[in-house]
């Protein structure tokens, strides 16, 4: 009896630094999932970071050289890995949502613009994020010299945790198993963040025995939450931490030095308009400097 053939990971290029970091990070990815890699350029691809030749006869070649030129780089740097590479044709946001169905996870760029400033996400980025009914990682473009240390090993990259940002108000069952899987491929630890605020007629520090007694039920809630997951992948080291105040700047300060961040993105609705992702997964798409992964879930 054959095993199954593993879901592709999937990256969206578009010439760019961010395209290739994609690029980078969905090779490494398909490499520790032994999953072949799947390269995706859309042709209506709108702004171009680096504008192709004038004219729509020199403009569509050099979009339909994108792949084949990527994928030349990540043979180089991943002999032996399963590269597919393919331009299509229609907007960028649908035709990488439709992509992601039959992957395993979607990864797409986001462009650097400087670290007090944050990251710059585009429309398309934004729709697609926002619409997927895939995992979906967002990737910030490196330097050069980063890019070139990717391609060393490196004993400080893989222990680098994983960290998950968890709300135990909705279902997140979906989004715990891509970060206890992810932590359990990459042989890293998890920090499992989950931010909470005690009721709005509740003054903090007026009961400092109430305050521990919160505490402490928030600790247990997410301690009940993990174990089964514990059990499940018992090589996985993991830290539980429920803290007080905004989970966004708690993920931030936790998921600086990362691996990857995941957190979770509810789906109302699929054809909701204007898309929306959510505050925490704003902060984190434009300021942590962490590849984030947005996990969809009811």
């Amino acid at each position: 009896m054959t095993s199954p053939v593993p879901r592709p990971v999937a990256v969206g290029v578009d010439g760019s630094p961010a395209g290739l970091a994609a690029a980078d990070w969905g090779a490494r990815e398909a490499q520790l999932r032994d999953a072949p890699l799947r390269l995706v350029h859309a042709w209506e691809w709108q702004p171009y970071s680096h504008a192709p030749p004038e004219g729509p006869e020199a403009a569509r070649r050099w979009s339909e050289g994108v792949p084949r030129e990527v994928t030349t780089w990540l043979r180089h740097r991943y002999p032996g890995l399963d590269i597919t590479a393919e331009q299509l044709a229609g907007p960028p946001p649908e035709v990488l949502c439709e992509v992601a169905t039959t992957a395993e996870l979607l990864v797409i760029g986001t462009v650097g613009i400087g670290r007090l400033a944050g990251f710059l996400l585009g429309s398309i980025a934004l729709a697609t994020v926002a619409h997927s009914v895939r995992p979906v990682v967002v990737v910030r473009a490196r330097t050069a010299e980063e890019v070139e240390d990717r391609g060393r090993p490196s004993e400080t990259v893989s222990a680098r945790p994983v960290v998950l940002g968890l709300d135990l108000g909705r279902p997140c069952d979906d989004v715990i198993h891509v970060a206890f899987e992810s932590a359990a491929l990459r042989v890293a630890p998890l920090v499992v963040v989950h931010g909470w605020n005690p009721p709005v007629f509740y003054a903090v520090g007026a009961d400092p025995a109430k305050d521990t007694d919160i505490a402490t039920e928030e600790q247990a809630d997410l301690r009940r939450a993990l174990r089964p997951w514990r059990e499940k992948y018992p090589t996985v080291d993991v830290a539980e931490q429920a803290v007080i105040g905004q989970p966004a700047r708690h993920l931030l300060e936790t998921g600086s030095r990362a691996a990857l961040v995941v957190i979770g993105r509810h789906t109302p609705s699929p054809k909701a308009l204007p898309p929306r992702i959510g505050h925490i997964a704003h902060a984190l798409l434009h300021h942590c400097p962490a590849p984030v992964a947005l996990v969809p879930h009811g």
